[in-house]
């Protein structure tokens, strides 16, 4: 049966179904051809509070956020988990850059962090003299430059800005407004050509993809696909995302990781016990699947690799 969480006591970064949790199920589940799984999902670990941000550094290696414990871990080879960071300003998505930060999504703002140091700077934390009103997550372009999202939610259940709005930090800083007339825009990832750049709203069924004619600078937007709703549901979208080396993308949603063609074509779905709020390629070959979901942390083995972003594992 599906557990119902009163709205007022979700927060709002947990994205599409803190609201409406439903549980999905690991166990038998078609194959996706030429992509997998090849193997059943192992869980890493199921005690934290609320996992999020998985992001795969130069060698493979994978970190994660707990959003309300205020943590981010790192997955040690042997498949423990260790705190990399505390105290993060309740860090949400990131991924690492070509200089090997860390870039991450905190409360209202976006910063890097050195795995080395661990010092932080910060890239960027209002636009148009307002604070952000929550920044959810990020992809990092090929020129360094960070794409974000920012609904309308906040820890403090305020809105600064008065749209919900995707923006873009370049090399230099400076911070514009790419996208202001997405409704509760959440995911966001480029295709491997970075020609495509994917919004994934949790508040609706259709998932938006927007042409990159720059770094910085979209055109129209185009209904990408839809997402499949749980039955006697409806408007349920999307949460976190991932690319493959194919350009198939991965949406985490309640039914579980949906993963649709570069066409827009429904391929199937990757099921684990929780409901994913994200996921992320890792491990030196990128052929795992490493899903954030509630409470726990799956690594999925792939037939398929993950797309090396800049920041990533170096391609042989």
């Amino acid at each position: 049966m599906p557990a119902r969480i009163n709205r007022s006591a979700c927060y709002g970064w947990l994205a599409l179904s803190l609201c409406l949790v439903t549980a999905t199920t690991a166990g038998a589940q078609d194959k996706i051809p030429g992509i997998g799984p090849s193997g059943a999902p192992v869980e890493i670990n199921g005690k934290f509070k609320f996992t999020e941000g998985p992001a795969t550094d130069k060698n493979g290696v994978v970190y994660f956020t707990d959003v309300p414990a205020d943590k981010v871990y790192r997955i040690e080879p042997d498949n423990s988990t260790t705190v990399f960071r505390d105290q993060t300003n309740h860090a949400n998505g990131q991924m690492f850059n070509a200089a090997g930060e860390i870039v991450c999504c905190q409360r209202n703002g976006v910063v890097a962090w050195s795995p080395q140091s661990k010092e932080e700077r910060l890239l960027a934390s209002e636009y148009d003299g307002k604070p952000f009103n929550g920044v959810n997550d990020l992809v990092v372009d090929s020129s360094g430059g960070v794409y974000f999202t920012d609904p309308s939610f906040s820890l403090d259940g305020k809105s600064n800005q008065p749209v919900n709005g995707v923006y873009y930090i370049a090399p230099d800083k400076k911070v514009t407004r790419v996208l202001e007339d997405v409704r509760g825009p959440n995911g966001i990832i480029l295709s491997p050509d970075e020609k495509t750049l994917y919004v994934i709203p949790f508040v609706r069924e259709e998932m938006m993809a927007y042409p990159v004619t720059a770094p910085g600078k979209l055109g129209t937007g185009r209904a990408f696909c839809k997402i499949e709703q749980v039955p006697g549901k409806k408007n349920g979208g999307g949460d976190g995302c991932a690319v493959d080396s194919r350009g198939n993308l991965y949406i985490a949603a309640a039914t579980g990781v949906q993963v649709f063609s570069p066409e827009g074509k429904a391929l199937g779905t990757i099921k684990t016990d929780k409901v994913p709020s994200n996921c992320e390629f890792g491990g030196k070959d990128l052929k795992t699947l490493y899903v954030t979901a509630r409470t726990s942390v799956y690594a999925v083995p792939m037939e398929v690799a993950g797309h090396r972003f800049p920041g990533g594992p170096k391609g042989k």
